[in-house]
């Protein structure tokens, strides 16, 4: 498979997902600020064009079939689905729907209750909308299912906090620092899937900044009483910016990376569409050249040692060097031949 076949259609994938998301997103941010934005401040707040801040908003108007109304102060909708059996309003409903769709595909969901929710909140969306969410929901990251009473109680709890602007006091074990835990108040922005973790998005007041929680860190969660806004100017995808995962990159300068994969993990990665900048070339004996502008995180590091002896990196040299040395460290851990003994035993 040659990079020339394969980049158009990994590119038109991505940007159709982002421009459903944006959509999704517009509905959301119309419906809790009716008459109060104008298009000129939609364009800002994802910074493109009006022209195309139009056209999505054609899509809400004539494809998603919703009265949006048009007025000197901004856009409102004047009759919006109403839903009585379930009690939210229409903008957390959808928000709802989007979170058990990317759900389905995630840890730490019940899945009979799940399904039986879904059933439920699709039979109150007009067609329109029930394809488009899922096909959101397609973009997210696959993984097994685990038995923790844990990570479901916490997502129960965050994703509530997250509909309803409300303030959670946690109590977080921090992997830098050792699993120390500290207690803060979060405003939970967003919650996000990677891999086979769940991570929330949140503005800490200790830190007086955005960061992102790895909600299987959070020992203890309580919702408090009060509430928070969203600022108009967050961004989600500004806050992640162009790193590798979920994490936070801000503050770290991007790199172009080769790496060179044999013709088997070749054939794994090429399969996925891992980062935006990324492309490939098969060479002629099946080995993959696979190259990216990135910032380099540890998350980052981390994926290309999942791969082992499958990947050499070929640049920059700095994370050649950072990834042969944590080999070595493996490979002397091995040549000691000493096993270590596991609570009191020995393997």
């Amino acid at each position: 498979m040659s990079r020339s076949s394969v980049l158009p259609r990994l590119g038109r994938a991505y940007q159709e997902t982002r421009r459903i998301s944006r959509i999704l997103e517009l509905i959301q941010i119309i419906t809790a600020r009716p008459g109060r934005c104008r298009r000129r401040d939609l364009a800002a707040r994802f910074e493109i064009s009006e022209r195309m801040i139009q056209k999505d908003l054609d899509v809400i108007r004539n494809g998603l079939k919703l009265t949006l109304a048009r007025s000197a102060e901004g856009y409102r909708f004047d009759d919006l689905p109403r839903l009585p059996a379930v009690g939210f309003s229409f903008a957390e409903a959808i928000s709802l729907l989007l979170a058990v769709e990317a759900g389905r595909r995630n840890t730490g969901i019940g899945t009979a209750d799940l399904e039986a929710a879904v059933g439920r909140l699709r039979g109150l969306f007009p067609p329109e909308f029930i394809r488009r969410t899922h096909e959101l929901g397609r973009t997210a990251a696959k993984g097994k299912p685990v038995s923790a009473e844990h990570r479901p109680q916490m997502l129960a709890l965050l994703q509530r906090a997250v509909l309803e602007a409300r303030k959670v006091c946690i109590r977080y074990s921090t992997s830098s620092r050792g699993g120390e835990e500290s207690v803060r108040i979060v405003h939970p922005y967003h919650l996000l899937s990677y891999v086979r973790s769940w991570h929330l998005v949140a503005h800490c007041e200790h830190r007086d900044r955005v960061l992102t929680f790895k909600v299987d860190r959070i020992r203890k969660a309580e919702l408090l009483g009060e509430h928070f806004e969203v600022p108009f100017d967050f961004s989600l995808e500004d806050h992640i910016g162009d790193g590798w995962g979920v994490m936070s990159s801000q503050g770290v300068e991007a790199s172009d990376v080769e790496l060179l994969f044999d013709p088997e993990a070749g054939r794994w990665v090429t399969e996925e569409k891992w980062h935006q900048s990324q492309t490939f070339e098969v060479l002629p004996d099946g080995s993959v050249q696979f190259r990216l502008h990135l910032p380099i995180t540890p998350d980052f590091v981390s994926w290309i040692l999942y791969y082992g002896p499958r990947v050499e990196v070929i640049a920059p040299i700095e994370l050649r060097s950072r990834v042969a040395e944590e080999h070595q460290r493996a490979a002397e851990q091995y040549r000691a031949g000493e096993v270590k003994s596991i609570k009191g035993g020995n393997l």
